[in-house]
């Protein structure tokens, strides 16, 4: 592949979010090829300036850079089995578990072709702006050669050359978002019974979510120390006030099962011998599978 076709992009997959990624790319000026089985689905995008490809090996072979989203790794390996990948780079942003992109790395490696693995935080109205977070997991070389047009997506992040790590991180993240989500919710249920409704509730919830976010990078030196000193409360205090929620919980009529499940972890852990160590101790809890 030539200089000519540096800032050449390959798109496959043009669901919603595809087409999105390949809009993203036309507007920062990049020539852009797509291929969908479904071709209608490329028209707008070819009404914009891209080439539609007639066979998906046509469509690697147009740029440096092949981008893919769709619905799983099956389609993945069922599309681009037959393709020649030798000397381009195949970014992967369908969703996955860090096993399939690791093995999927090595699928990649042994059609000659290098692989970075990601992951979109957004949405895709939000594809091109700067609240689009990009996760990258790979080699950093792959990732360096490719940074500048990858920019035309959002804010393009790199974590390493573990390909699974941009997986691991969208599941992470989405850890604390149905966390937080779900917290709020019990909240809320429980002020409903005493006629509180959810928008009033909601600023006040927000503050809360803001101050224990803070509190985070603290509880990480800690984890990543091994030592949980009780600077702010023992465990065994945070464990009566669990109590006092499942109490007040069930005293209303609102379903107790979640903060129940807290409170036997945290039950765990004192009766292994951790009740005055800070709340950050549950690592270990959230570390051992049951």
């Amino acid at each position: 592949m030539t200089n000519e076709t540096a800032s050449a992009v390959t798109v496959v997959g043009l669901g919603l979010m595809g087409r999105a990624l390949a809009a993203a790319f036309l507007r920062a000026g990049h020539r852009i090829t797509v291929f969908n089985r479904t071709a209608a689905r490329a028209d707008d995008l070819i009404a914009q300036g891209a080439h539609l490809a007639d066979t998906v090996d046509d469509a690697v072979r147009a740029s440096r850079l092949t981008v893919v989203c769709l619905t799983d790794y099956a389609a993945v390996y069922d599309l681009l089995d037959g393709a020649d990948l030798a000397g381009g780079t195949l970014l992967n942003l369908t969703s996955g578990s860090s096993a399939q992109a690791r093995a999927a790395a090595e699928w990649a490696a042994r059609r000659g072709g290098t692989y970075l693995d990601g992951a979109i935080m957004a949405i895709p109205s939000g594809i091109g702006t700067p609240e689009a977070v990009i996760l990258h997991s790979g080699a950093e070389a792959d990732f360096t050669a490719h940074e500048p047009v990858l920019a035309a997506l959002g804010t393009v992040s790199y974590l390493g050359a573990d390909h699974g790590l941009a997986s691991l991180y969208d599941v992470a993240g989405l850890a604390m978002m149905w966390s937080v989500l779900n917290a709020w919710l019990q909240g809320t249920a429980m002020l409903r019974t005493a006629g509180v409704d959810a928008r009033t509730y909601a600023p006040f919830a927000q503050q809360i979510a803001v101050g224990v976010a803070e509190w985070l990078p603290g509880y990480a030196e800690q984890i990543d120390q091994g030592a949980y000193p009780a600077e702010v409360s023992a465990l065994a205090t945070d464990a009566r006030a669990m109590t006092h929620l499942v109490e007040e919980a069930e005293a209303v009529g609102v379903d107790a099962e979640l903060p129940k499940l807290i409170r036997a972890m945290a039950q765990r852990a004192i009766a292994a011998g951790h009740g005055g160590e800070q709340y950050p101790v549950l690592i270990e809890e959230f570390s051992t599978p049951r």
